[in-house]
């Protein structure tokens, strides 16, 4: 199956051609033909599974026709980094057809934006605060929005952006499409999506599953090992373009500093930092620069580098669902990657949840030579062992580990 099946005008097909897409991804095959017929969307799906296809191509295929130079679609997303993700894709495909897409975000100035809003553009890509900004200056004209697209609506929960996001929809056209995605279903966007969506298709795909090329270990540890270990980790064993994630944007600062020290080539991620370092940071990991991004949860959305062989969680993250959103930054485009999560005593439970959602164990390793002074990593995840002994979870796993790690479970 080729996109050609969609109908899409060919100057858009040119630019799917030219970005390399051949197939169209499940969720893409499923929510492009009721875009194009005018249907709301509520897509449940992750990152890396080909949402911003599923809505950019049918809006660009609707936005040919019709005036020029208003604004006729609005895509709504949590974190500037997502939004010049987005804003990209429009720009790739609209090469051929006219069509403008401007960027709204906040941590810059906002005279180039308004400039650009008050020019005329059909596509705006917003984060919720700027675009209010920008709202009450006059400089954006939502009279005429045809199609709405509110993107990982969980993570604009979790920031504290949805009552932004209800001051928005409040100044919309009450009869125009809007198409939901969420990677998670908690009652606030539940509540949301019931409200403003009308009859929707509901799609879900892979909310759960990372990438079959993943290989997932953990590496049983303590607070006062990680740092070392995560050093020897990053020397011996993960090499190529690694992601970092830590729980708080001090332990991010702080780690990627004390890496910087010890001579890797390390850049930082974290919400506190002005949009001109963020975005340096992010061209640097993407064009080599850096081997090594150290990032938090929220930060680090939204990122689209390719080719990331490693992630590893320096902290465990606190639930399942942001396991996988961390993990699916390696092992895309069938490239195959690792994934090392860092696990003390107090991590056994979520182990457990991971192993369940996977339906596999994920393969415990020591470090070879590695000096654990008095800890004994093969007793420090009991509770996860016992349930391994009963069938649940355990040790082994998906591939060999190297010879100079020790595996056990």
């Amino acid at each position: 199956m080729s996109f050609d099946i969609f109908g899409l005008d060919p100057r858009i097909l040119d630019g799917v051609r030219a970005a390399g897409y051949t197939k169209p991804t499940p969720i893409q095959r499923q929510a492009i033909p009721e875009v194009m017929a005018g249907r709301d969307v509520l897509g449940v799906a992750q990152t890396g599974t080909g949402k911003t296809a599923a809505f950019a191509l049918p809006i660009l295929q609707r936005l040919l026709d019709g005036p020029r130079g208003r604004t006729r679609a609005l895509i709504i997303a949590p974190t500037r980094e997502l939004a010049e993700q987005i804003h990209g894709f429009f720009h790739t495909m609209t090469r051929r057809t006219g069509l403008r897409s401007a960027t709204v975000y906040g941590g810059v100035g906002r005279a180039s934006q308004a400039q650009a809003l008050r020019r005329g553009t059909e596509i705006i890509v917003a984060c919720p605060g700027r675009l209010l900004d920008h709202m009450g200056e006059g400089d954006a004209d939502l009279s005429g929005i045809e199609i709405l697209v509110l993107d990982e609506a969980d993570r604009m929960c979790d920031m504290g952006f949805l009552p932004d996001v209800k001051r928005i929809l409040r100044e919309l056209p009450v009869d125009g499409q809007t198409l939901f995605f969420s990677a998670t279903m908690p009652m606030d966007i539940r509540g949301l999506a019931d409200r403003i969506l009308r009859n929707p298709l509901a799609v879900q795909v892979d909310t759960i599953a990372p990438a079959a090329t993943v290989a997932h270990a953990i590496y049983p540890t303590t607070d006062r090992l990680r740092k070392s270990m995560l050093e020897t980790l990053l020397r011996r064993e993960a090499t190529g373009r690694t992601l970092v994630f830590t729980r708080t944007k001090h332990r991010a600062r702080s780690l990627a500093h004390d890496l910087e020290r010890s001579g890797m080539r390390v850049a930082e991620l974290q919400g506190n930092m002005p949009q001109s370092k963020r975005q340096q940071a992010i061209d640097g990991f993407r064009s080599g620069r850096y081997d090594i991004l150290v990032a938090t949860d929220i930060a680090a959305r939204g990122i689209d580098v390719t080719a990331v062989k490693h992630v590893i969680n320096y902290d465990a993250p606190d639930t399942v669902d942001a396991y996988t959103h961390r993990i699916g930054r390696t092992g895309r485009a069938q490239l195959t990657g690792e994934a090392f999560t860092l696990v003390d005593s107090d991590d056994s439970e979520l182990i457990e949840r991971i192993e369940k959602t996977l339906g596999m164990p994920l393969e415990r390793r020591r470090i070879d030579g590695f000096d654990y002074g008095a800890f004994t990593p093969e007793t420090a995840l009991n509770p996860v062992r016992r349930a391994a002994a009963s069938g649940r979870s355990g040790g082994g796993g998906r591939r060999r580990a190297p010879t100079r790690m020790k595996r056990f479970g």
